[in-house]
């Protein structure tokens, strides 16, 4: 029986409205925690992988606090920086974050 290939992360500027997702909010995260270079985008992972990274990112979180507003400031600057720069690439791709609501109701 030949085995399969696990499953592979397209890369954050693949995703869906490059990087709106799940997946794409670990990647962003962890640029922001600086747990990965702002370089990589994980394209060609397998998803174990960033199920690994996911816990690294879940534990700097609890370490620096319950939100945003507790984060270091350097932390909160660079996720800032990041989600608003995911924002307008998202929208220039036809993200309409009032519309993926919609579709959730």
């Amino acid at each position: 029986m030949a085995r399969k290939k696990p499953l592979v992360y397209e890369g954050l500027y693949k995703d869906k409205f490059g990087g709106m997702t799940q997946l794409g909010q670990i990647v962003k995260d962890a640029w922001a925690f600086e747990l990965l270079d702002e370089n990589e985008t994980c394209e060609g992972w397998p998803l174990y992988k960033l199920e690994k990274l996911w816990d690294e990112l879940h534990e700097a979180k609890n370490a620096a606090g319950p939100s945003v507003s507790f984060w270091p400031e350097e932390v909160r600057q660079r996720h800032h920086k990041i989600h608003e720069q995911a924002m307008i690439r998202a929208r220039e791709q036809g993200w309409d974050p009032d519309g993926d609501l919609k579709d959730e109701s």
